[in-house]
């Protein structure tokens, strides 16, 4: 493991935001889902995709509250373009679980 410096932490923007919208995304090489999520006014709308399909439908993640990075630069996944990553961790058996704050807080919130 490497270490990094209390400042270089800070240089990633985690921010909570809430799906909006969130559909199959069958043209991926991998089983993943396409989400819209509101991360407030200063930040907006950003798009993304997950490798979620274990865990989740689209329809069980409109209205979620998640975790992401929010200034990565954009990827193109495909033909989609991916604006921010989400936040997860691996089960027992390698499929992602998103993470999320435990109790409802403001919409793009940053994490400390």
């Amino acid at each position: 493991m490497s270490e990094i410096s209390f400042d270089d932490f800070l240089k990633v923007d985690i921010r909570v935001g809430r799906v909006i919208r969130a559909e199959p995304f069958p043209e991926a090489r991998k089983p993943a889902i396409k989400m819209w999520i509101d991360f407030g006014d200063e930040i907006g709308e950003r798009k993304t995709s997950a490798q979620v399909t274990a865990h989740y439908e689209p329809a069980t993640l409109v209205d979620k509250q998640v975790m992401a990075v929010v200034n990565f630069p954009p990827r193109q996944i495909g033909r989609f373009m991916s604006e921010v990553l989400v936040l997860g961790l691996p089960d027992e058996n390698g499929e992602i679980v998103l993470i999320g704050p435990d109790g409802e807080v403001p919409t793009g919130g940053r994490m400390h």
